[in-house]
């Protein structure tokens, strides 16, 4: 059952990435970077390599995701946002869809400067569960969808390798608890909801140290 959603939603976000390559005009990298020195900095550095755990790296990332991130933050007409949050909603109300796509290939067009993990006895643990998942439990291998190095899928699955291991944790967190919804066809939530705080917890140290 697993494998046939997990391949359900590997077609429905196939076909959202392929609808961003085909509708889209060609991003404007200088007006991305413009945008990001403007009104991303703060928080995630010029070069979308954020020094701060709570603040996701960007640089490197899918423009594909990080816009969908970005539109999933703004509400559409009288609808809430697809994704919750006071700091990214304030950030992204004055921003037009292209400015989105500019800054999005931007942060997607410069270099990651990974996060490393420190806890040799998470990394085991986490290790396991990233490459096969848990049976017992039926949890998927993270690997399935992000890849063994963590780079993920373009325009399907986002690169998590080199991510800080806190912000892992507390998406995977999020997800669990319902609070962040936007993962297409449930999958996140799906799996994070059979994962216990310790996994979460490895599995997040983990995927910091993937090259």
């Amino acid at each position: 059952m697993i494998r046939v959603v997990a391949m359900s939603a590997v077609l429905a976000i196939g076909s959202i990435g392929q609808a961003f390559a085909q509708a889209a005009p060609k991003p404007d990298l200088a007006k991305g970077q413009a945008t990001a020195s403007q009104v991303c900095v703060a928080c995630h550095m010029a070069d979308g390599n954020s020094n701060l755990p709570a603040n996701p790296k960007l640089a490197g990332q899918f423009p594909e995701y990080l816009h969908r991130q970005l539109a999933n933050f703004k509400p559409q007409g009288d609808k809430k946002p697809k994704r919750a949050s006071a700091i990214m909603a304030g950030m992204v109300a004055a921003l037009s869809d292209a400015d989105m796509r500019n800054v999005a290939a931007f942060y997607a067009s410069q270099t990651l400067q990974p996060a490393v993990a420190r806890d040799k006895a998470l990394v085991s643990l986490g290790q396991k569960i990233y490459r096969g998942g848990n049976p017992a439990t039926g949890v998927p291998a993270c690997a399935g969808c992000h890849g063994p190095t963590g780079a993920g899928i373009p325009a399907q699955f986002p690169r998590i390798g080199g991510q800080f291991p806190e912000y892992i944790e507390a998406q995977l967190m999020a997800f669990r608890s319902g609070a962040r919804a936007n993962d297409p066809n449930g999958m996140m939530r799906g799996a994070a909801a059979r994962l216990t705080d310790p996994e979460i917890k490895a599995v997040a140290e983990y995927t910091a140290g993937l090259r």
